[in-house]
C-alpha cells in the first residue's frame, strides 16, 4: 500500500471534518436568523441564547484549534474516525439547541428545559473526548498547556453534570454568564495565535 504525505493527509481529514463542523454552524446560524426572520413565531429564552452563542464560539474555536492536527506524524482510520465523531458531537448540540420544529413546546424555554439533560450530557462528552483531542496532537502539546486545560475540563464536565440534573434557573444563568466570559479569555490567553 502506498504511504500518503501527511500534509496531504491532514487536508484529507481537514475537509471531512470541516464539513461536519459547517454543518454546525450552520445550524446555529440558521436558528437564530429564524429567531431574527420570525420573533412572535417562538418565545426566545436568554439562556438558550446564551449557549448558541457559547456553541458558535467553541466550533469556531475548535475549528482554529484543529489546525495543530497537521503537527500529527501519522494518522490512522481509528484517528480519523475519532475525528469525525468527535466534530459530529457539535452538530448533535446544535441540533439540540435548534430542533426542526417547536411546535409541542410553548418557546425555547420550556424546550430547552425539557431537552436539558441531553443538551449537558452531550456538551459534558465533549469536554471528555476534547482531552482525547488534545493527547492526539502531543504529550508535549497538553504539557504546554498547564493545568488549567486540564481543571478546565474537569470542572465543565461536572458543571455539565449539575446542569442536568437540576432546573434551576439562577444557577443555569449563572452557568452561562460565567461560561461566555471564562470561554472568552480562555481563547485569547491560550489559543490566540496559531504557531
Amino acid at each position: 500500500m502506498e504511504t500518503v504525505s501527511s500534509p496531504e493527509v491532514f487536508l484529507h481529514i481537514k475537509v471531512v471534518m470541516g464539513m461536519v463542523i459547517s454543518l454546525s454552524l450552520a445550524r446555529v446560524l440558521t436558528g437564530l436568523a429564524g429567531i431574527v426572520q420570525h420573533p412572535a413565531k417562538a418565545k426566545v429564552y436568554p439562556i438558550h441564547l446564551g449557549w448558541a452563542l457559547s456553541m458558535f464560539l467553541f466550533i469556531i474555536h475548535i475549528w482554529w484549534w484543529e489546525y495543530r492536527l497537521q503537527a500529527v506524524p501519522s494518522i490512522g482510520f481509528g484517528i480519523y474516525l475519532f475525528l469525525v465523531c468527535f466534530c459530529s458531537l457539535f452538530f448533535l448540540l446544535c441540533a439540540l439547541l435548534f430542533p426542526a420544529s417547536l411546535d409541542e413546546y410553548g418557546g425555547y424555554e420550556e424546550y430547552f428545559v425539557s431537552r436539558r439533560k441531553w443538551f449537558f450530557g452531550i456538551l459534558g462528552l465533549t469536554y471528555a473526548v476534547d482531552i482525547l483531542d488534545t493527547t492526539i496532537k502531543g504529550h508535549e502539546r497538553i504539557l504546554s498547556l498547564g493545568w488549567e486545560y486540564p481543571a478546565r475540563n474537569i470542572v465543565y464536565i461536572l458543571l455539565c453534570a449539575i446542569a442536568a440534573w437540576t432546573p434551576n434557573r439562577r444557577f443555569h444563568t449563572a452557568f452561562i454568564i460565567v461560561n461566555l466570559v471564562y470561554q472568552i479569555s480562555f481563547i485569547f490567553r491560550l489559543y490566540d495565535v496559531l504557531g
